[in-house]
């Protein structure tokens, strides 16, 4: 699912939001209808299966950053874009819920006895196939970037007066573009006058967004970003997908299930609704508290006249201080930290034999994980701008893949060695603190990396507070 978004955000940024959101329609009806009939048919190939889910977790990127592009570059210069961009994010965990409690409640089995079974799988799999393929062909038609042309023309002509592009080819093909159009005649309005301005908006808007994707991958404070952002989200991913086995070690394997007082299921929904909540808060509370930035602030040039403005003896106190600010980055690092409460907590053995307490856990991290995932994207259109932030954020959003592949393998090989050493365990599961704790440590000391890694991208040598750039 991860690995393909920077393609599909490349696509959202080039072409448009509405070629991802056709191409998550086809996908996930290809995928899904695939994943059904193999389901029906036990004897196909369990590659087929896995085939069919690669299309499905392409698809889910697609529709997740046509809808987030579209929300960032049409909101992301107003007052409300936190909140903008979260509801597409909280939208995008919701979705589940409500579709497992559509196939749960609508489209299970019945028994012989004409009582409630089990979910058919096949049905509900059809279900996700054409309901997703309507919502990617209405996003085809729907999602637009409004006045995407005006918002080019002011990106190029903020970078010619910002000091640095006195060196770009595109710049004096400008100049002398202008000087020519002066003295030059009338043009005729016809479809060949049409044909060169469209082909001149597309060389535009194709040089402007190749240079926003190189001062965006050179900017150190983009890799402080997404190291950060890696070492926040791979623990919690792995978290998630292993709440399972988790709570399975916090009681003998010989206890009977129904006196567990908790469920993974439970947890499920605890993480769920923390996470969104998380989202949907701090996309607010950014947009009440954040300081004010300026459009195009990440393209000052040193010679540029804002920055020179900057440097003068009583800049900052030219405009008094109205309303409490805090930093998006406050935020961030205050969820992160919470997220890491929980995780020590847990490794502590507070919890062990107490799985009335595991919510505490699981609402932690639920929070934590969601506020990071609302934050950082919110953070990247704000340092670098809407223009370029599918292919931007793409590139960040990538890391989670990575995060939670080797914090899965860790946590696994922690679990076996403890449950090979556990004489209290069976040969297959694992019981006790010893299980899970050193992994949660570590996972604990993971995410206060990524807040010294943040805290230098933003306050550190050449960060953005130093660079002028409101966060």
């Amino acid at each position: 699912m991860y690995l393909p978004v920077p393609i599909f955000g490349f696509l959202c940024d080039r072409y448009g939001p509405g070629i991802p959101s056709i191409l998550s329609g086809c996908f996930a009806g290809f995928g899904y209808v695939l994943a059904a009939f193999t389901y029906r048919n036990p004897d196909w190939p369990f590659a087929v299966m896995v085939f069919s889910f690669v299309w499905v977790g392409m698809a889910t990127s697609c529709m997740y950053l046509s809808a987030v592009t579209t929300c960032a570059k049409n909101f992301g210069r107003g007052k409300h874009k936190g909140l903008a961009l979260a509801l597409p994010i909280a939208a995008f965990g919701l979705s589940g819920m409500w579709e497992s409690q559509v196939g749960s409640r609508l489209l299970y089995e019945k028994k012989p006895d004409g009582t409630h079974g089990d979910i058919d799988v096949f049905r509900f799999f059809i279900f996700l196939g054409c309901t997703l393929f309507a919502a990617g062909f209405v996003g085809f038609f729907l999602l637009r970037i409004i006045d995407e042309d005006e918002m080019i023309d002011e990106a190029i002509e903020e970078l010619e007066q910002s000091g640095l592009l006195e060196d770009s080819a595109f710049f004096r093909r400008g100049h002398h573009h202008d000087q020519h159009e002066a003295y030059g005649a009338v043009q005729e309005e016809d479809d060949e006058e049409e044909r060169q301005r469209k082909e001149e908006e597309a060389r535009k808007k194709t040089w402007l967004l190749n240079e926003e994707t190189s001062r965006f991958l050179s900017d150190k404070t983009m890799w402080l970003l997404a190291g950060g952002f890696f070492l926040v989200t791979g623990p919690g991913e792995a978290f998630i997908n292993n709440l399972g086995t988790v709570i399975g070690t916090l009681y003998p394997p010989s206890m009977p299930d129904g006196e567990i007082p908790t469920s993974a299921a439970t947890h499920v929904s605890i993480v769920a609704i923390t996470s969104t909540i998380a989202r949907i808060l701090t996309g607010t509370l950014s947009d009440l508290f954040a300081p004010t930035s300026v459009p195009h602030q990440h393209r000052r040039g040193p010679n540029s006249l804002m920055s020179s403005m900057a440097t003068l003896p009583g800049a900052d106190a030219a405009e008094p201080q109205k309303r409490l600010e805090i930093s998006r980055i406050t935020f961030l690092l205050v969820f992160s930290l919470l997220m890491s409460v929980g995780q020590a907590v847990l490794a502590s053995g507070i919890v062990q034999d107490h799985g009335e307490r595991f919510w505490w856990v699981s609402a932690a991290v639920g929070a934590g994980y969601g506020a990071v995932f609302s934050l950082t994207p919110i953070i990247v259109s704000v340092v670098w701008g809407v223009e370029n932030f599918g292919t931007n954020w793409a590139c960040v959003a990538t890391v989670p893949a990575l995060g939670a592949t080797l914090w899965g393998l860790l946590y696994s090989a922690v679990y076996q060695y403890a449950a090979e050493d556990n004489v209290e365990a069976s040969s297959e599961l694992c019981f006790g603190r010893a299980c899970y704790a050193p992994t949660f440590w570590a996972m604990a000391a993971s995410v206060w990396v990524a807040c010294v890694l943040w805290l230098f991208a933003w306050r550190g040598p050449g960060g953005w507070y130093r660079r002028g750039i409101v966060v």
